[in-house]
Order: structure tokens, then C-alpha cells, then sequence
């Protein structure tokens, strides 16, 4: 079990079902990532539909994102606008082109994907959607693949095999916790108060968790999907 995966990261990518999705899975790892130099680009899949939830609420959740990116320091954000929670009536095809492109584009090395176990449909389209962007044909730049666990998807699953959030990796972010807090408050319009996993208290109890099962103050933690060694 390691502790920190290989940093040789240049270009990194978290893919996003929905705003917030990369703060609470990755925010340390964004945060700890950047100050090492490398790039690291966000990609939010969704764009929920007006008929399910107030435009007005849509619009704060993209200037949300938006701002919290840019006190991170991320090197770009894309919104692909396809519509939430009803992502399982696009052709999927389609999710996993664009985030093809969005890798070429970018030429990803290294990309963080939802767990495609989660309660939310969204999450597990976007999981699997993603592996299909980042199969290793075609001369395709991705070497790493990680899932992220998300505060109120990842826990609430079933409790079967095949949802089952099971890490392997854990990246010490006792340095970033701080800023994965600062982050998770840009989104004020999501922002929960305990006992509410999605909140301040929720980020703190799990990083200190996944912290000390491997020796030290903060951790987020990963499944390793697919590791390329050159």
C-alpha cells in the first residue's frame, strides 16, 4: 500500500460529474499538485437542467467553480454541459468523445474519475464514460488512473462487491487540508452543516481518517485503476 503515488504528474486532469465533486475528492491533491509545478485542469461533465433546479441556483454553481479554480490555481476549467441528474439519457458515446478530446487536447497523463460505485447514476456514468475516453489505444497519453471518493455518494452506496470503495492509494495532504477547506467554502451554495457528510466537519473526520490508516495528519484517498510504467 502506498502512501503517495508517483508525482512525475505533468498534466493532470480531475474529471467532475457536477461542481464540488472535484473539491471533495481531490482538493488536496489539486492543491498539493500545483504547488509542485504541475498543470492541472478541471473538467465539470454536467450542467443540471432548469426544469429540476432553479437557473439562478445553476449560474451561482458555475461562478462557484469557477472562482474556487481559480484561488487553486487549476490551469483550466471545461463545462461540458451535458444535462444532470438525467445523464443517463444521452448516448454515452458521447460523454466518453468529449472527454477524449478534452485528454488530447490537454495531452493527460495522469486523471482522477468518480468511483463507479457511487449512489449517484450520474457518477458511475461519468466513471465509466471516462475509462471508454482513456482506453490505452491510439497513441493515448494517459498512464494513471485513479478514483476519487465523494462525501455523500461513495458511502451512501449499497454495500455490495461491486460498489464497494476499496483504496489503495493515499496521498498525504496534511499541508492542503487547509486549502481543501477554503475550497469546499467557495461553494457556499453547497456547503452542509453537520452531521451532513457534505460540510467542513464531514472533509476534516474523513481526510483525518484516511490520514491516520497510513501514518499521518490528512490523507485523500484512491482506487488505482490503471497504472502505465515506462
Amino acid at each position: 500500500m502506498s502512501r503517495t503515488p508517483s508525482l512525475t504528474r505533468r498534466n493532470v486532469l480531475v474529471v467532475a460529474p457536477h461542481p464540488d465533486d472535484e473539491v471533495l475528492g481531490c482538493a488536496g491533491v489539486i492543491a498539493r499538485s500545483i504547488a509542485e509545478g504541475q498543470s492541472v485542469h478541471v473538467c465539470i461533465v454536467t450542467r443540471a437542467v432548469d426544469t429540476v433546479i432553479n437557473i439562478d441556483i445553476i449560474e451561482r454553481g458555475r461562478q462557484e467553480a469557477q472562482a474556487v479554480h481559480t484561488e487553486l490555481g487549476v490551469t483550466s476549467t471545461s463545462f461540458l454541459d451535458f444535462p444532470a441528474p438525467l445523464l443517463d439519457t444521452v448516448p454515452q458515446h458521447r460523454i466518453s468523445d468529449a472527454l477524449r478530446a478534452l485528454v488530447a487536447e490537454q495531452q493527460i497523463d495522469t486523471i482522477f474519475i468518480p468511483h463507479g460505485g457511487d449512489i449517484h447514476l450520474d457518477h458511475t456514468i461519468v466513471h465509466h464514460c471516462a475509462l471508454v475516453a482513456c482506453r490505452p489505444v491510439n497513441d493515448s497519453t494517459v498512464r494513471r488512473i485513479y478514483a476519487y471518493e465523494t462525501l455523500s455518494e461513495t458511502e451512501w452506496a449499497p454495500p455490495r462487491g461491486d460498489t464497494w470503495f476499496i483504496p489503495n492509494v493515499f496521498v498525504d495532504i496534511s499541508a492542503y487540508l487547509d486549502d481543501k477547506l477554503r475550497a469546499m467554502e467557495g461553494y457556499a451554495s453547497q456547503i452542509k452543516q453537520a452531521p451532513n457528510p457534505r460540510g467542513r466537519d464531514g472533509i476534516i473526520a474523513l481526510a483525518r481518517s484516511r490520514g491516520y490508516s497510513v501514518g499521518c495528519q490528512a490523507a485523500e484517498a484512491f482506487s488505482l485503476i490503471r497504472e502505465i510504467q515506462s
